[in-house]
């Protein structure tokens, strides 16, 4: 059997790391909880030899340690405690406790930025869907087209546009959508319900070897709850006609089987004078259970549709003429609809002590339809220039992941291999010239996408005293094919690529209190079906090449600082073009910076976070005055400080800030900054629970996103470029009352 080299460089690293094996004495056990249900990804660590492992999906783990040695046991979220190892199986409880940076130690082979957003989502959980990206420091979002439409993403320098340089997952299923109607890598979460989420994973750079297309400025992870611990109906009503209604209920919770129902209603016309209409329902169900000694199931079926109209994006000169108001609109046709239904299955089975296998499959069935108008009247004078972007889509995917833990001589590890399989077929991917929503006048483009993901990994973490060292490499192999609707003649374009992304990770715990961390690795963008079939790109998946040097520091007990200096280099970079709605490839570029985070909890009930990031962006092989990256952000600073009494009191308030930033490649025309200020109060008393939430506290007159756009206005004869711009919006006061049972 023939194998290409990307292959045979994965098969042989396969087979080396298959030979690292050696006998060692070793304790095994079992972590739950109060409820007698399995507690995953605990974390376990032999205080004599310095050991670790992490609990499987069944609380089940295996240590080399020898009787007599010191046993930590800790999670974010429970007591952590020590005991003396003993031969045989253990059973351990963790007790629940209130969430406190003390509690956090650092031991190696620890994620130090997997700390930060465990500690971050417990303390102050997400109140909307949008919060969830809000929960990775330094990450910032923006709507542009009605609350339907996906967020805007700003991390490390970059306008990630909706998804293009940033993997997004939720239970091991990518929310990122390929060769999207309306951008690469367009990633909508408005089917995730805030109250399901149980914790939040990220990771910044291309360094993790599990995650492939998009992981560039970095990944997000959700995992949803496996069961609930109580029902809960919330209802939230606020300005603007905005009413949330809320319910979630355990139809079993035993200890080996749980099953849980979950729902959402959100309307809201929104600040603008011609109202959104926005309507969003969400339904979920999870299943997870024992189904043996050594297996373990979960399954989820959820089901989102949307609607809303939308103002766009409004010309600055409209504005300060006084045509429009800032809640104005050129033209309010604009807006859409869009649904998706996902099932999701995991299977994990426990093969013994040290070796374990996970497998996913998920299907997602997906519906898009979006009306835009950037230009006005640019290119049609008469009827205007609005557009729609629409596709039907299935995806279809499995991951098995196979986990061992190894032993030879001082060095002991985890060792993690994978294969990964991704179709989506996007049907009659459309964009077109409309008139008010009512006719098409034109197609730009409409077709048939089918586009296949093939992707194998390794991935090791080997530990000798201090240090944990963890190579990795992945294999990713793409196939894409376009049937194009509108050629005269029946054709199918099609074109093939691999790409091979190294990732080498160096960690070293100087002290109990201080982690250092050197960090390397290629990652990939794949590039739009269309692009590539049609030749327009040379670069199909166009590498992206990073390095991270930092740390994470506990000062104090009760203090954590995690910093980074970082570089990231593009091999191709996408540029927004507003006339037709689209992202083109571009050319090289270069980014470097320094990250910090800083979580600081002085009393058990006052706590404090501080995320800050500065960036130099440029495009290479451009005019030294010409260089700059559009929309890219040179300075980003998040921040909250958060009050939990017992009495049952509660209140917090983050800030939020976006620096000016270049909006064009001279840097001569500018996207204004903006700093905005958040507020919530709450009590909870009993099984109640009432609170008010308010957004731009101090009612700033904020963009929410802008970009340089050329526009042409009825009256006008010639176009004009300048800042086009969605305004954030004004002071929004809502209630809310829930009730647990």
């Amino acid at each position: 059997m023939y194998l290409s080299t990307p292959y045979k460089i994965l098969f042989l690293l396969f087979v080396s790391f298959s030979f690292i094996s050696g006998k060692a004495q070793t304790i095994t056990g079992t972590v739950i909880n109060h409820n007698n249900s399995p507690v995953a990804e605990a974390y376990i660590y032999n205080l004599n030899n310095e050991n670790h492992a992490h609990t499987s999906s069944l609380g089940q783990f295996s240590l080399q340690a020898k009787a007599g040695d010191s046993i930590r046991v800790s999670h974010i979220g429970y007591k952590s405690f020590t005991f003396t190892a003993l031969t045989g199986k253990n059973t351990f409880e963790l007790q629940e406790k209130l969430n406190l940076i003390n509690e956090v130690v650092l031991t190696p082979g620890l994620n130090s930025l997997e700390v930060f957003s465990k500690v971050n989502i417990n303390i102050n959980p997400v109140t909307s869907s949008q919060d969830l990206l809000r929960k990775v420091p330094g990450l910032i979002i923006g709507q542009h087209a009605g609350g339907g439409k996906a967020e805007q993403i700003f991390l490390r320098g970059f306008d990630i546009d909706h998804g293009t340089d940033i993997s997004i997952g939720v239970d091991g299923m990518p929310v990122n959508l390929v060769s999207h109607a309306h951008g690469q890598g367009y990633s909508d979460l408005h089917f995730l319900i805030p109250e399901t989420i149980e914790g939040v994973a990220f990771g910044k750079g291309p360094y993790n070897t599990e995650k492939g297309n998009f992981a560039t400025a970095g990944f997000v992870s959700f995992k949803t709850k496996d069961r609930l611990e109580n029902n809960l109906i919330k209802a939230e009503a606020g300005q603007f006609n905005s009413q949330r209604l809320l319910g979630m209920f355990s139809l079993l919770n035993k200890q080996n089987h749980s099953l849980y129902l979950a729902s959402e209603y959100l309307a809201t016309d929104g600040p603008f004078e011609s109202p959104q209409n926005f309507n969003r329902i969400n339904l979920m169900a999870k299943y997870a259970g024992k189904v043996g000694p050594a297996n373990s199931l979960k399954a989820s079926i959820s089901k989102f549709s949307s609607t809303w109209d939308a103002s766009g994006q409004i010309p600055l000169r409209a504005v300060q003429s006084g045509m429009i108001s800032r809640f104005g609109a050129i033209d309010d046709t604009e807006g859409g609809e869009t649904s998706r239904t996902n099932l999701i299955v995991e299977y994990d089975h426990q093969i013994n002590e040290k070796s374990s296998v996970r497998n996913k499959v998920y299907y997602s069935e997906y519906d898009f339809l979006l009306f835009s108008n950037f230009t006005f009247f640019l290119e049609d004078p008469e009827f205007g220039d609005q557009i729609k972007q629409q596709e039907t889509r299935t995806m279809l995917g499995l991951n098995s992941e196979y986990h061992n833990r190894f032993n030879f001589k001082k060095w002991y590890g985890d060792l993690q291999a994978g294969i990964s399989l991704r179709n989506d077929q996007s049907e009659e991917n459309e964009l077109s010239h409309t008139y008010q929503r009512l006719s098409t006048l034109s197609y730009f483009s409409l077709g048939d996408i089918n586009e296949t993901n093939l992707a194998a990994y390794i991935n090791a973490e080997l530990h000798l005293g201090k240090w944990t060292i963890n190579p990795g490499i992945r294999v990713d192999h793409f196939n894409f094919e376009y049937y194009d609707r509108l050629a005269p003649e029946y054709l199918t374009l099609s074109e093939e690529k691999s790409i091979i992304s190294p990732k080498l990770n160096f960690l070293y715990n100087a002290k109990n209190n201080l982690q250092l961390y050197l960090k390397a690795g290629k990652g990939f963008h794949s590039n739009d079906t269309r692009v590539v079939v049609r030749k327009a790109s040379e670069n199909i998946l166009p590498a992206a090449y990073g390095s991270d040097l930092g740390m994470i520091w506990k000062p104090v007990p009760n203090m954590m600082i995690n910093t980074a200096f970082w570089y990231l280099f593009l091999e191709q970079e996408f540029v927004y073009v507003g006339d037709a709605g689209i992202l083109e490839p571009s050319g090289k570029t270069e980014r470097k910076g320094v990250d910090l985070s800083l979580q600081y909890q002085p009393l058990n009930w006052l706590y404090g976070n501080l995320d800050a990031t500065y960036t130099v962006a440029r495009a290479l092989n451009a005019p030294g005055n010409s260089n700059y990256i559009p929309l890219a952000p040179d300075f980003t600073l998040t921040g909250g400080l958060n009050v939990d009494l017992t009495s049952g009191i509660y209140s917090g308030i983050y800030m939020r800030h976006l620096s000016s930033r270049p909006a064009n490649e001279d840097n001569s025309i500018v996207a204004e900054g903006y700093t905005v200020f958040d507020f919530n109060l709450g009590y909870e008393f009993q099984k109640w629970h009432v609170g008010v939430n308010i957004q731009n506290l101090f009612d700033t007159e904020w963009n929410e996103t802008q970009f340089a756009t050329a526009s042409r206005l009825s009256f006008e004869t010639e176009p004009v470029e300048e800042i086009h711009f969605t305004p954030g919006t004004s002071f929004f006061l809502k209630g809310i009352v829930s009730y647990t049972f």
